[in-house]
């Protein structure tokens, strides 16, 4: 069907093409259309002494070039070429005979017109330009069929549109082992495996293998990767595509993909059809504001047909791939579609020190690099986030002359994908450098002394992205359950660097605006969502997820302003409540906090030893002592670590002997004739003056 269709096309752009000849030859004729005379209206004209040239095309053919005044013209007339040159002939040397004046007669003979015939092989211009034009038309249609047969395939050209752009790879080299952190997905997606491998397996026990399979998960989680190693381990065909590459301006396009699409894994059974971010054509039918009946609908209905419908497609496993579950349909959901879901989520602290070590293959690490302390730094960090953090630290060793990678280049990599870049060039007043180290300190003081808060990994003064400063902390566990006193004690750390600069400074600034963003959506998140206010405990009243308009546009609160209002204030009440925490646990320890300042002044950026010391009671001495040392070992192995460079060697050259005269020169010449007996001499005469010394030595001694 699609070969007619392409075949129809073809035709129908020939027959276009040579009606836009026709016409424009025709409208070329009018345009260059030269009138016709008869016989007598000639004779007239060459009587009255007008006509120039008569030019035959063929031999009752001519064309008359005639001058009236300044103006010249032509036309056809039917006549005898040899009866016409005779009788012009004639007619001018009767007027000749009938002038006695020389002249005139030389001038009479002269003035008649010339009769010229052309060669009958040679056309008009016109006939030329005719010509011209069907060769150009003529090599064009050549092109233009050249062309549509060898990109007759998916996504050729405009008349292949409705092709599938899929890409298909018959030997994909991931495997298993390529993807580290979640266990239990690789258990489920193994059965895939065992299908596509060995499907009698399954069959002789009545067993039917999933026909899709949708792999949900948040960004950066390795839902694409897994796809590729179920076709790596399967090793069959992959055939892979965008939810985006179906939908196109042309109605009609999408659906005709997706029938393009699985005719061609039809041919390649078994293999599997991959469709990363589904949800840019699976999203609900029918939640549109301007209706349900558009392009990407008709292509979500196609999709649907081909998974499960009259046709058996049992050799063909899809397996799609998104972040937004919850806009799809119901229909894609369920069981004889997309009947298996399985939930990548962010890999846990085990799983990211198996991600660090899969990442780590191919790189230069150091000894000294710990893959567990590493995951029990990056918690909540996805896997892509890890690979991105081992390449940040490569190329941070790379800049720093190292052929290996250290656990400094691994910790500035975290600091860069959380934070940003260090801005150490930043010109900062002193006044921001004294807010910014009050500041944080404040953040750093606080979570050291609520009980519940995450351990502070690193407090710096340094600019990095957006932020003036900031302070790293890491959590002690990978808990998906937050506490009613985390919460609390989290919130009192956030605001603790605007309660310092209102202890210290006696005045506050804009520096706090993304503490108190996140402290009051964590209070706002308790009182609404997670029932944890004192007047609405256990209660719901709607969370802030996206609202997805067409299935939520109508939607209303489910509560009452007087409620709005009692949330409100519950909301003011624990952010209240928590400053006032903050305020006073940075007021009980104001000597920490001058200390901690004093250190950021030093030393710009801190760290959990230095920290700990502090609030150990630590004198500034001693931690500074401390941090000397530290670095100080840092050199030492930074120095090791450096690749040895071989040493130069340079060539030794003599000076010239400008001038040497009689015996220098001769000596000289001696000399390098024979180094050894002038070595021999030279130790002789050392002997000679030792035992000189010697006897007066000795001498002395008896005198």
């Amino acid at each position: 069907m699609e070969k007619r269709n392409s075949r129809r096309a073809i035709i129908f752009t020939v027959i276009a093409i040579v009606l836009i000849v026709a016409v424009a030859m025709i409208i070329y004729s009018q345009m260059n259309r030269t009138p016709t005379k008869s016989y007598s209206e000639l004779w007239t004209d060459i009587r009255a002494g007008k006509v120039q040239e008569i030019t035959f095309q063929d031999s009752y053919k001519a064309i008359v070039t005639i001058k009236d005044g300044e103006k010249t013209s032509q036309y056809f007339v039917m006549v005898v070429s040899r009866t016409l040159g005779d009788e012009v002939k004639k007619y001018y040397d009767e007027l000749a005979e009938a002038e006695t004046d020389a002249a005139k007669k030389a001038e009479i003979l002269a003035s008649q017109p010339k009769i010229t015939l052309n060669n009958p092989n040679s056309g008009s211009g016109w006939t030329t330009f005719a010509s011209i034009m069907t060769f150009v038309l003529i090599a064009a249609l050549g092109v233009f069929l050249i062309i549509s047969i060898r990109k007759g395939g998916a996504g050729g050209n405009a008349m292949n549109f409705g092709k599938t752009k899929t890409r298909v790879s018959t030997n994909v080299k991931v495997r298993f082992s390529d993807v580290a952190g979640a266990e239990e997905e690789k258990t489920e997606l193994k059965e895939i495996v065992d299908f596509l491998k060995n499907p009698k397996k399954f069959t002789a026990i009545g067993a039917k293998i999933p026909r899709g399979v949708l792999l949900v998960g948040p960004p950066g989680t390795g839902k694409t990767l897994f796809a590729k190693a179920v076709a790596g381990e399967a090793d069959v065909p992959f055939f892979s595509i965008s939810g985006s590459d179906f939908v196109e301006m042309f109605v009609g396009v999408g659906a005709s993909r997706v029938r393009d699409l699985f005719a061609q894994a039809k041919k390649n059974m078994p293999c599997i059809i991959f469709i990363d971010e589904i949800d840019a054509v699976g999203r609900q039918r029918g939640a549109g504001l301007g209706g349900g009946n558009d392009e990407r609908e008709q292509t979500l209905n196609q999709l649907l047909v081909q998974m499960d419908g009259f046709e058996s497609n049992d050799g063909i496993i899809v397996m799609a791939a998104t972040n937004r579950a919850d806009i799809l349909d119901p229909a894609l959901m369920r069981p004889g579609r997309f009947d298996r879901q399985i939930y990548v989520n962010i890999p846990d602290v085990k799983g990211r020190e198996a991600i660090f070590k899969v990442h780590a293959r191919n790189k230069p690490i150091s000894s000294e690099v710990d893959f567990r302390n590493l995951a029990r730094l990056t918690s909540g960090f996805s896997g892509a986030d890890i690979a991105n953090i081992l390449n940040e630290a490569a190329i941070l060793a790379a800049r720093d002359n190292r052929k290996i990678i250290l656990m400094k280049d691994i910790t500035e990599g975290i600091n860069k994908v959380v934070a940003g870049p260090q801005k150490k060039s930043r010109l900062i007043t002193e006044s921001d450098k004294r807010i910014t180290a009050y500041h944080e300190a404040g953040h750093a003081i606080v979570a050291k002394f609520m009980k519940h808060c995450d351990e502070v990994q690193e407090v710096s003064i340094i600019p990095r992205g957006m932020a003036a400063g900031y302070t790293l902390s890491i959590p002690k566990n990978d808990n998906n359950h937050i506490t009613f006193n985390k919460l609390n004690d989290t919130i009192a750390m956030m605001l603790g660097g605007r309660a310092a600069e209102e202890i210290v400074i006696k005045d506050i600034s804009t520096g706090a605006s993304n503490d108190i963003k996140r402290a009051s959506d964590i209070a706002r998140k308790m009182v609404c969502e997670w029932g944890m206010s004192e007047k609405f405990p256990n209660m719901y009243f709607g969370g802030d997820q996206e609202v997805f308009i067409g299935r939520d546009y109508q939607t209303q609160t489910n509560y009452s302003e007087d409620s709005a209002a009692i949330i409100d204030e519950e909301i003011k009440k624990i952010i209240e409540i928590n400053y006032k925490r903050a305020f006073d646990c940075l007021n009980e320890h104001r000597n920490v906090i001058d200390g901690m300042v004093r250190l950021l002044y030093e030393h710009e950026t801190i760290y959990m030893d230095e920290v700990d010391m502090l609030v150990q009671g630590k004198s500034i001495e001693e931690i500074n002592e401390f941090i000397a040392q530290k670095q100080q070992r840092r050199k030492e192995e930074d120095e090791k670590m450096k690749p040895k460079q071989k040493p130069i060697i340079k060539p030794v050259f003599e000076p010239a002997d400008t001038i040497i005269i009689g015996e220098e020169k001769k000596e000289k010449d001696e000399n390098e004739q024979k180094p050894e007996e002038t070595e021999q001499t030279l130790r002789e005469e050392k002997t000679a003056e030792a035992e000189k010394t010697d006897k007066d030595e000795n001498a002395s001694d008896n005198g």
